[in-house]
């Protein structure tokens, strides 16, 4: 037998916890501790509440070891992100810095050329996802937008401005003007 002996002060503070909380789980531990230390066995625990005795004996070895700190329930860590943190500051400079800096001919980015410039230089491959999930969490964008591109330099930006003005001279095929 799981017997947990509780001092007033504990047994309080357990039953005013069990009482408060929303959180099913949490309640459940609460109660197999309060339980357990008024004499029930491990088994006719596990059967009031509905679990396997050896999820009841783990909450109380828990609860035993680390006290009410011990019957909080955690989260599973999940799956590390495929790209590394220690990489996130070279890749927001690339994008930042654009694919001329990394000795691309291209004016903006994309998902797949980002990928392509990662896999080259860490020999890490990432899938679309990962790579979505990597920008969402930096707050970034692999392309950028042509106009910043032009605007750091002047004499492109004038043969830009040359070529829209071009652009707008010319009459529009379909509109007759009467």
């Amino acid at each position: 037998m799981f017997r947990i002996t509780l001092t007033v002060d504990e047994q309080a503070t357990i039953e005013q916890m069990f009482r408060t909380t929303t959180d099913r789980r949490l309640r459940d531990r609460y109660q197999a501790v309060l339980m357990a230390h008024r004499g029930r066995k491990r088994q006719a625990i596990a059967a009031d509440l509905g679990m396997h005795r050896t999820t009841v004996k783990k909450w109380l070895d828990q609860y035993r070891a680390q006290g009410v700190e011990g019957l909080k329930v955690g989260r599973a860590p999940g799956k590390s992100p495929r790209i590394p943190e220690t990489l996130a500051p070279t890749i927001i400079e690339w994008v930042k810095g654009g694919p001329q800096r990394c000795g691309l001919n291209r004016a903006n980015w994309t998902y797949e050329e980002l990928a392509v410039q990662v896999y080259r230089t860490t020999g890490i491959r990432i899938k679309r996802t990962a790579r979505r999930e990597f920008c969402q969490r930096h707050q970034i964008r692999p392309y950028r937008p042509t106009y910043r591109y032009l605007r750091g330099d002047q004499q492109r930006q004038a043969e830009a401005k040359a070529e829209l003005a071009e652009v707008k001279k010319k009459p529009k095929p379909g509109n007759a003007s009467w």
